[in-house]
């Protein structure tokens, strides 16, 4: 199935994928609330995700999202220039070595590498999108 083009109208698309989208949204927005108390989960990437899945879902949520005074900058400045201050960058990058470290001693089993390995994907393409000053 083809995703349709953002110009397609909510109402036009396909009614049996609303609710999923909105769930996959709230999930999204719920997981990256989450983040802001856990520092190895990242809030900004689920942030994305759940304006993502709202322009599919909801013009309402997506809206709503949008103009939230916290959330909703972070949503404008992605989609303006999709890129990543150097700063947010740095502070992810050190954030998720402390996660690390905090992992690799409170884990005693294999499962200590699990961290490790999803910080590294995620930090690959963290420092592999344009970075804005």
């Amino acid at each position: 199935m083809k995703p349709f083009p953002p110009d397609v109208p909510i109402t036009t698309r396909t009614r049996w994928l609303r609710p999923l989208w909105l769930i996959a949204g709230w999930l999204a927005l719920l997981t990256g609330f989450i983040g802001i108390f856990l520092p190895l989960l990242p809030t900004t990437p689920f942030v994305l995700l759940a304006a993502y899945c709202f322009s599919r879902g909801s013009e309402r949520w997506e809206r709503w999202l949008l103009e939230h005074p916290q959330l909703g900058p972070i949503v404008h400045d992605w989609r303006a220039t999709r890129a990543v201050p150097l700063r947010a960058k740095q502070a992810a990058t050190v954030m998720m070595a402390l996660s690390c470290a905090i992992a690799w001693w409170a884990i005693a089993s294999w499962w200590k590498l699990a961290p490790v390995i999803s910080c590294v994907i995620v930090g690959t393409w963290l420092w592999r999108l344009p970075t804005r000053r």
